[in-house]
This record gives C-alpha cells, structure tokens and sequence, in this order.
C-alpha cells in the first residue's frame, strides 16, 4: 500500500478548529465520496478522458484520509496513480489542486448553505453566494487590469481547431490578456497553453489559467495541467454566473452541446432590458475549418432568439490576431462603464440574471420531459429552457449521473413545437456528425430523444 501525505497550500493553509473538525465529521458522508472522486480526477490532470468510468473503475484501492492537526489539516493519498508523480515527488499543479478540491467542497458542504444561513435563496443570496466562494479562492486579485477573458468551447474538438484555440490564446497572451476556462482539454486547454507562451514573450508575470468547474463534470473533464488556479462551484448554474460576473470578454470556440449551453445562457442574459447598457466583448471565432458550425449556430439563434440575439457578438473565422485585437480594443471601454457605473473591476455586480438562470436544474427524465420547448414565449424565457435543455444533454453525455439515468431509464425524451424541435434536432445532429459530443474515437449514443407535440 502506497501512502503520501500532503502538507496544505493556498487558502487551507489556515483553517479554525471547527473546520477542521467539520472536516473530520464529514469522512462518512455523501460528500466524502465526492470529495475522493473530485481528487482522484484531480490526479489525472491533464488526462484526455471523458467518461468518468474509465478514471474510477482502475482505483477502487484509492483513498483520501483527513489528519487533523492544531493549526490546519493534512491529506493523506492512499494508493494514488503514479503518473501524478515525478520521481517520487507529487506534481506541485496537481498538489494545489487537491487542496482547492478541500477548500470548495468544504466551503460547499460545511459551511454554505441556505439552510444554515436561514436565508431564503434569492437572486441576491445566490449572487453573494458565488462572489464568496470566489473570493475564498482568494481570486479576487484588486487590480485594474480588467483582462480576464473567458473562453468557452467544446473538449473533444479536432487538432485544426485545438491549434486555433492556442494561436487565439497566444494573440491574447500577447496582449497581456487572462485565460478563464471550464478547466478541461480541448477548447479550455489550447487558450491556456497558447497564452502561456505569449506571457513569456512578454516577460508577464502575473499570467493567470483560472479553471471553473462542477463536482458533476471535474471527473469527466479533469483540470487541464496549465491551470494555476482552480475553483469548484457547487453547481453548473453558479458556475456560469461566476464566468460571466468575472469575465471581461467571452471569446467562443467551436463545441457540442456543452458550448450551445453556455452561448444561450450567455444570450439570454444579455437580451434582459436591464442588461442592455452592459459592455462585454462577445466573440465566437474558430479556423476556416469551422465555418460551418458558426454559420449553424447562427442559424438558430437568428430563427430562435431573433436578430437582436444575433447582434450580442461577433463571428470571426480564421484571423486569430483580429480576436485579440477586437478584444484589447474594447478593454478600454469596459474600463469605462465600470467606472461610470461603480461597479467592482473584477466582479460585475450590476449584470442582471434572472431567476429562471440561477435556479438549480436537475437533469432528469421528469424534468426534461416538462421543458417549455416552443417559440411563442419570451426570448429570455425560451433561451432559458433552451439552455436547461443542453445542460441535461451534457448530463447525459458525460456526467456519471446522468450516464447512469440513461442506462436505467433510456433516453431523455425533449417534447416540443414541432418548427423548434425540428432546428434543435438538425443542431444537434451537426455536433454528432462533426463528432462534437465525445472525444473522438467513441461511438457516440444519444442520450435524448426528440419529439413533436
């Protein structure tokens, strides 16, 4: 039997009594095993895997022990893959990983909740919410740089587009720009690895690869190596709420279902009338290659969402110094609103999401079956369940719950108009064909049905 112990890093470096020993307390519970799945594919960083199975299956043996001590908490490894370490020692990345994955569960777990806090979860509480556990992840840094672009895209994308997203990353990188991502590979690797050699170029030190994630898709999308910093949101409608609230620029990649997700999440925020003055750069840009995929999205926004959805961003196909050059341009307008508004830098508290946005979906065949999937209903509505309705379809694809109701029940069944229902099927459809929605060499089985009213 193979042990290590870790001395703690970052935030966990102090902890009171009490959190350690709600720590301790919580070995037997739920959110122990979640807590060990979350490590476990923390030590497979960098690993181009998305089915959570073939991460748990070889390492029923692996075990993650709390040791207690006056001024802090130690974390033992029992039996944890060999290819985390480098000549015995554990990989530093990979280290701090393990103890932001304490630090967000903990926080999650322990000592957030709205029933502890005996406060009802509206809008605000769950604004608070997620600027606080930012701010526990000690991610607000207080400068006024406001150069933090988020970048979404799909994890299983072909090698011309994974070179794009890194020459896009470096044209940022270039520029002084941070990478946000969704932590992964594909699309949320190539902006970090590509930024990173921009920043050397420049000789910038304060170069930052921010990794949001969910406990529900860190295993089957395990951080990627470059990423310096890594948060777990509790969920994946926080974990959008903290994209947008800490981006400064959204720069979209081609992706599946995922990527579709986050784009009309993203819309339907922004078509709120009281969003309408908000300054954000949307960009969605991949290679020539991709031109097809952009023109299909397009496509059904335009049909679904209308022209005003359309004019949210920009489409630039094959010119990655263009994108960073669109996004250094605006960055002094950003600048300008906050600081006409007086809002945070690195926060954007004055950005207005709607309850039906923030509200936790739960992806399951009751649940989806009841989507509103049809056109006469307001676009920030539709855009919503739109929205509701890929998130089940990632759920399914990649989540091991999800995967695990498929395999019960079968598929999800999305009922709606029919005009809506045949654009979502021949979207989707283009994802499977463009193998979008597994890494490339799976046989892809759709998790959803579609039909009719």
């Amino acid at each position: 039997m193979h042990k290590i112990q870790l001395n703690p890093v970052g935030a966990m470096s102090q902890l009171s009594q009490l959190e350690v020993n709600l720590l301790s307390e919580s070995t037997d519970s739920d959110l122990y095993q979640l807590f060990r799945n979350c490590c476990l594919a923390v030590l497979y960083s960098g690993a181009e895997i998305d089915d959570s199975e073939n991460i748990f299956a070889p390492h029923h043996d692996f075990a993650i022990n709390l040791i207690g001590r006056e001024r802090g908490v130690k974390v033992e490894l029992v039996n944890p893959p060999a290819h985390a370490f480098v000549d015995g020692q554990l990989i530093k990345g990979v280290h701090e990983h393990i103890f932001a994955v304490l630090r967000d569960l903990l926080h999650m777990g322990a000592k957030y909740s709205a029933q502890s806090l005996r406060v009802a979860p509206d809008a605000d509480y769950i604004t608070h919410s997620v600027f606080d556990m930012l701010r526990h992840a000690q991610t607000f840094k207080n400068t006024a740089e406001l150069n933090m672009v988020v970048c979404w895209g799909g994890h299983s994308i072909g090698e011309i587009e994974y070179q794009y997203t890194k020459e896009v990353g470096y044209q940022l990188g270039l520029r002084e720009l941070n990478i946000c991502t969704g932590c992964g590979p594909g699309a949320m690797k190539g902006p970090m690895k590509g930024a990173t050699i921009g920043h050397a170029k420049q000789r910038y030190n304060n170069g930052r690869y921010l990794g949001l994630t969910e406990p529900g898709i860190i295993a089957a999308e395990p951080p990627n190596a470059i990423v310096n910093e890594l948060v777990i949101m509790p969920d994946i409608e926080k974990r959008l709420e903290a994209f947008i609230r800490l981006s400064h620029a959204i720069v979209i990649f081609p992706g599946g279902a995922g990527t579709a997700e986050e784009l009309l999440y993203l819309i339907g925020i922004m078509l709120d009338e009281q969003n309408k003055e908000q300054v954000l750069p949307i960009v969605l840009t991949g290679p020539e290659h991709s031109k097809a995929y952009f023109e299909s999205i397009d496509q059904f926004i335009g049909e679904t969402l209308g022209s005003e959805a359309q004019s949210l961003y920009e489409i630039v196909v094959g010119d990655a110094a263009k994108v960073a050059k669109i996004i250094k341009q605006k960055q002094s307008v950003v600048r300008e609103y906050r600081k006409q508004t007086g809002d945070a830098f690195d926060f954007n508290w004055s950005l207005k999401i709607a309850p039906e946005f923030q509200r936790t979906f739960i992806p399951n065949h009751q649940n989806m079956a009841a989507l509103k999937l049809h056109l006469e209903q307001p676009k920030t509505e539709l855009a919503a369940a739109l929205r509701q309705a890929f998130s089940g379809i990632v759920a399914g694809n990649v989540k091991s719950e999800g995967v695990a109701l498929i395999k019960e029940q079968g598929p999800f069944q999305l009922k709606g108009e029919p005009k809506l229902m045949k654009m979502m099927d021949a979207l989707l459809e283009s994802f499977v064909e463009q193998q979008r929605m597994k890494l490339p060499g799976s046989r892809y089985v759709p998790c959803y049905r579609i039909t009719q009213d």
